[in-house]
């Protein structure tokens, strides 16, 4: 056969490519990757809405040693397009293991074959080389018939010449496994079941030949997307977040992505992909997953104060969530008014104490020296306050008494009632008078 030229990384700064040369037909295929809603989006009448990989396929006149306009892809570019691009598609990851959308150039340098097959084994080269996980590599080949005089005979790798002498041109790509896609000209009077499998054995013979060489240049894919390519993360959040993400209008999801550089793509059904080069994806997703965030019992943050009311401060937790310091709770002590302990912009340390079944959090300022005054407390504080008066005092002396000293005691005591009582009756006389 016709002699090889196979290079991966050919162009260093794009996100995968890969060059296929076989005789005098060569083709730099260039890979692209992007987010998913980068795909193309498709009006027709069939029930497919777009498509996420897609080839283009370029076929200048100097490739065949002419000049001429370089304008919009023709009717011929489009079809060869197509086929190459229907060849990898069976082996494309599923958009869960691979979330991108993925978009390959090929630019035939030079033609005097079949492109379109140049174009399926250099496309599947800018994978492999752009570290897509495709499930198995593709090759591709163009066959030939002619008949005459009764006789048939199959050529395969057809050049230009017998591709326009010939009465069949038969293109078969597929894996190791089976055939991916398969097109065909059809010049000849009639073609009989033999001619066919004899035509399928050949192509067989010939695409495991060439992705032989292909895998002695690139075993598989990569195991990562090159540098130049956007880290793609996938996160899910709650439904009734979206619209908390998104913002009024769009202005939060703008002011994340223009302030992180990264791309986010939300789902209706909570999916959310973040897109970007270097630490802008790990920032996204963290301003998002801090916007979806619910606070709990018990957690301490730093907030700052964003407006003072006579009840009490609101202090900002998280994007969108804010707290209510209650005015008994923002000192120690009694407070007249909270703007004698705090002012708007103030950072404060506070603890979440409190969430009501509509969502409102209650807070209180944290404090770290209040367990330790409560351990210094003297343990005769500790009782309750009806009993910290001081102990009864008897008038009556304890201990046994002799029976002299209980008559002295009672005639005292009597003494003292009847003075009383003399009193309280002059006393009422008075009055009386």
């Amino acid at each position: 056969g016709s002699e090889m030229c196979i290079r991966d990384s050919y162009l260093p700064l794009v996100h995968g490519s890969g060059l296929f040369q076989r005789g005098q037909t060569q083709v730099l295929s260039v890979l692209s990757l992007g987010m998913l809603n980068e795909g193309q989006r498709l009006d027709t009448i069939e029930p497919v809405d777009g498509k996420r990989y897609m080839h283009h396929y370029n076929f200048p006149p100097y490739c065949t040693g002419e000049t001429g306009r370089m304008g919009t892809p023709k009717r011929r570019e489009i079809g060869h397009g197509n086929l190459a691009e229907r060849a990898l598609i069976p082996v494309l990851p599923d958009e869960n293991e691979f979330p991108y959308a993925i978009r390959v150039v090929s630019e035939v340098m030079e033609s005097n074959g079949s492109s379109s097959m140049a174009s399926t084994c250099g496309s599947c080269l800018a994978l492999m080389d752009g570290g897509v996980p495709i499930k198995r590599p593709v090759s591709g080949i163009a066959m030939g018939l002619i008949q005459e005089e009764g006789k048939t005979v199959v050529l395969s790798d057809i050049q230009g010449l017998e591709d326009f002498l010939g009465d069949m041109d038969f293109k078969v790509t597929g894996t190791e496994k089976g055939i991916t896609a398969l097109q065909m000209d059809n010049k000849a009077t009639g073609l009989t079941f033999d001619i066919l499998r004899t035509a399928l054995e050949q192509a067989k013979e010939g695409r495991a030949y060439i992705l032989d060489k292909m895998l002695e240049v690139v075993p598989g894919p990569r195991e990562e997307t090159r540098a130049t390519a956007p880290k793609i993360q996938c996160i899910t959040i709650p439904t009734e977040n979206i619209r908390d993400v998104i913002g009024k209008g769009g202005e939060t999801i703008r002011g994340i992505q223009d302030e992180t550089g990264a791309s986010i793509d939300i789902h209706e059904d909570g999916t959310v992909y973040v897109g970007g080069v270097g630490e802008s994806v790990a920032a996204a997703i963290e301003r998002i997953e801090l916007i979806v965030k619910v606070p709990e019992v018990g957690e301490e943050y730093t907030g700052r104060v964003v407006s003072i009311q006579p009840f009490g401060a609101f202090v900002n937790l998280l994007p969108g969530k804010d707290g209510l310091l209650h005015i008994s709770r923002v000192a120690q002590g009694r407070v007249e008014k909270v703007e004698d302990v705090l002012n708007v912009g103030d950072e404060v340390k506070v603890k979440v104490i409190g969430i009501d079944p509509a969502g409102k959090i209650s807070l209180s300022i944290k404090r770290t020296q209040e367990p330790e005054r409560r351990e210094r407390r003297p343990q005769q504080d500790r009782r309750p306050q009806q009993d910290r008066r001081p102990p009864r005092q008897d008038s009556a002396p304890k201990g046994p008494q002799t029976f002299e000293e209980k008559l002295k005691q009672f005639m005292s005591d009597s003494d003292s009632r009847i003075a009383g009582c003399r009193q309280y009756e002059h006393k009422t006389k008075s009055r009386r008078r």
